[in-house]
């Protein structure tokens, strides 16, 4: 059989709001998702056993192997089907780690549509579902990688139809701990912010006509709440976002997931590219996308 290939693409929020933190100490959430056209690339040879390479410009950066999120799918997979075919995945690591964009869930994800692929395994299978979950809070919703409305802890999944958004995408090269920025929040167990459920449960979102010109109104009235403990805990973050509301024609601009990568939406490729360009003079060492959201 020849080798099966998915791309693992970036998972950005648009929105973030922290609703409360549960009993058992996970935070509740609602997150409006959309997903870039950057991505990791990983392969799947059918052999005997399982095993993962890594390879490209972040390879390194992967860390122990063992514990990497595409080995820790297969193996949930593994346990919920019996005489699952595995094999040899390679990980070409395009993506800065811990950086907000999901890109170890991103790659677990790829992961499990491989080895749905290649045991003829459905889309919708609950045993599919129940190993995304189990791996990680957002690999459910990188399985689909489709925008969408996400809450609770990452599970429940509402689709949207978002048009294409020219974007910036931009990593300081800094990792942050998404625990130490929840962490930085300081909710108890049980809190429950009403407050802000209140105002997400009330939101609508633009429907699927939408141009994007009524998207970045909405957008703009929403945040990402972990935006500020985020900077306390590594004020670059707090330059990378001046930078991009320094670029011309920046309509939104705003940290994703618990950083350190923040974007900037644009009306038109053209102004992206050119943000990006003077991004990449002005600070050779961060990571800068050019590209689109949706």
């Amino acid at each position: 059989m020849p080798v099966l290939i998915e791309d693992a693409r970036a998972k950005v929020n648009l929105t973030l709001r922290v609703l409360g933190r549960r009993a058992d100490g996970y935070h509740d959430l609602a997150s409006l998702v959309a997903f870039a056209d950057c991505a990791d690339r990983l392969t799947l040879a059918p052999a005997a056993e399982l095993s993962l390479t890594t390879g490209g410009p972040r390879g390194e950066e992967c860390g122990d192997l063992a514990d990497n999120l595409v080995v820790k799918a297969a193996r949930l997979l593994q346990e919920r089907v019996a005489g699952l075919r595995v094999g040899t995945f390679a990980l070409d690591k395009q993506l800065p780690v811990a950086a907000g964009i999901g890109g170890g869930s991103a790659d677990a994800a790829a992961a499990l549509r491989l080895l749905a692929r290649l045991n003829d395994i459905a889309d919708d299978d609950p045993r599919l579902i129940e190993a995304a979950r189990l791996t990680g809070a957002d690999v459910p919703v990188c399985l689909a990688s489709q925008s969408c409305v996400m809450t609770g802890v990452g599970e429940q999944l509402s689709s949207v139809k978002l048009p294409k958004m020219p974007c910036v995408m931009v990593n300081p090269r800094v990792p942050i701990a998404t625990a130490a920025v929840f962490s930085e929040l300081g909710l108890r167990k049980g809190e429950i912010l009403t407050d802000v459920t209140d105002v997400v449960r009330s939101r609508k979102w633009p429907t699927a006509q939408a141009t994007a010109a009524e998207w970045l109104k909405a957008l703009g009235q929403a945040k990402n709440d972990l935006e500020a403990p985020a900077i306390k805990l590594q004020p670059v973050v707090g330059e990378v976002l001046s930078a991009l509301r320094g670029a011309d024609g920046a309509r939104l601009v705003r940290m994703s997931g618990s950083g350190a990568t923040c974007f900037a939406v644009f009306d038109s490729d053209a102004q992206a590219l050119a943000a990006s360009r003077s991004l990449q003079l002005d600070h050779p060492l961060w990571w800068v996308h050019v590209g689109a959201l949706g």
